[in-house]
């Protein structure tokens, strides 16, 4: 990993009334199973969650079982597609999404979700490529790839339709692939010219491909924050979630493992600034 230290910092009272924000009225659900919290992830996002001997690994699987710890229940995972997250969760599947879901105004319109990351995204290439785009805007007239139902999708077709064909540029040519893996074998394959993807998972994607890669950007494009997601009108499992959340932030293995993953918590400041307003 080599991302910017960022100083952590407690973020309780900006998560809980972020939280308190985007509570929905309606009635409590319970936990689906007792003593467990069902989790629903795409399973193909290192180093966020990936699998490992068969086995689910990545920070939002370490993250979620230290959470159930602390809330004295395990976690069952089950394995899906992206795409089918919300409609998973609002279908009464799993009791929270856990998949690096990026908190977007259109996604808490659905669900409420609850913070505990910031992110975004960074554009990697090929390493001997000529084309070394280094923000959103070079995309214009180019072919680039994508993960499908990514929050960063449609900024890139708005991008291409009231950046690039404003400006007398032609529009950005965007294929969409099931998986994010399956969007890089396609830049290595020469079908796209680049990829747009989270930054945590374009350095992952450069660490396993020894050098073949490239991060082009130079700066975090589009700043966002990850949330879990939670069914509206699920309180009960919403309260439990946001009052575990504030205990396993004091333990020792929270802080260690940000520190493992280099990854960054949220401060007051960011999501009183990203958080989507209800």
């Amino acid at each position: 990993m080599t991302a910017p230290r960022t100083t952590l910092r407690p973020f309780a009272l900006g998560l809980l009334g972020a939280v308190v924000a985007m509570t929905s009225l309606g009635a409590s659900a319970a936990f689906l199973k007792d003593g467990k919290i069902v989790a629903g992830s795409d399973v193909t996002f290192a180093p966020y969650e990936y699998m490992v001997d068969n086995k689910p690994a990545g920070f939002d699987i370490e993250f979620m079982d230290g959470l159930a710890k602390t809330m004295g229940r395990t976690v069952e995972t089950q394995d899906t597609r992206f795409p089918n997250l919300i409609t998973g969760l609002t279908g009464g599947r799993f009791d929270v999404t856990n998949s690096s879901m990026y908190i977007t105004a259109e996604r808490v319109k659905v669900i409420d979700m609850i913070p505990y990351l910031k992110s975004g995204e960074s554009i990697i290439t090929l390493k001997d490529s000529a084309y070394q785009p280094k923000r959103p805007e070079d995309f214009c007239g180019h072919k680039i790839g994508s993960m499908g139902a990514t929050s960063w999708l449609q900024q890139m077709h708005k991008l291409s339709d009231e950046y690039c064909v404003k400006n007398g540029l032609k529009p950005i040519a965007i294929s969409e692939y099931s998986t994010d893996p399956q969007t890089t074998q396609a830049m290595l394959a020469h079908a796209v010219e680049a990829q747009i993807t989270d930054a945590a998972v374009a350095r992952s994607a450069v660490d396993k491909l020894g050098g073949r890669i490239v991060i082009s950007s130079t700066d975090l494009i589009y700043p966002v924050l990850n949330g879990f997601g939670v069914k509206k009108g699920n309180d009960e499992v919403k309260t439990a979630l946001v009052d575990g959340m504030a205990k396993y932030r004091a333990t020792p293995e929270y802080a260690a493992l940000l520190k493992k993953y280099n990854f960054i918590a949220p401060t007051d400041a960011d999501i009183a600034a990203l958080m989507p307003k209800p």
